[in-house]
């Protein structure tokens, strides 16, 4: 069994000059890459086997991340299926000198656990056994939530 907790992945990429778009910011798509290898990471470690994505739910952008500053990337399991993980992403925007961070990306994403063969496998159980991991996964329930009732 896996625990929340052992699925949280951290990850830093400073933005530079071939990262950026017209406007010297970050460009959309590396920011949603980022997004997909972190949260790979911590679907494969949560389901012990490789994992591919299968779905990105609704993606909201809520601000970009300038050139030389860092994108953060977090996240981390919250649910399983039968042969699929629910991975919580959040990208920040850090100042690398202070640590100053702000919200600038966020979603939810699906993946799925395969085999040597490319087939859907079973996923073991996720656990949850700290209160941290337990405010963690009741805030990316109740944000699901809200995300299919439209708020």
């Amino acid at each position: 069994m896996s625990d929340l907790m052992d699925t949280y992945i951290e990850n830093r990429h400073l933005v530079q000059p071939n990262h950026t778009n017209n406007y010297d910011v970050a460009h959309g798509g590396n920011v949603l890459k980022w997004m997909d290898v972190v949260g790979a990471l911590s679907a494969m470690r949560c389901a012990e086997t490789t994992c591919v994505t299968a779905r990105m739910e609704q993606v909201n952008f809520v601000q970009p991340v300038p050139r030389g500053d860092t994108a953060l990337i977090q996240a981390y399991a919250y649910e399983t299926g039968r042969t699929s993980v629910r991975i919580r992403i959040k990208a920040y925007r850090e100042d690398p000198q202070t640590g100053d961070r702000e919200l600038t990306t966020e979603s939810h994403f699906v993946y799925v656990a395969i085999d040597d063969n490319l087939d859907p496998t079973p996923v073991p159980d996720l656990t949850v056994n700290t209160d941290e991991g337990e405010e963690l996964q009741r805030d990316a329930q109740e944000d699901m939530e809200d995300l299919y009732n439209g708020n």
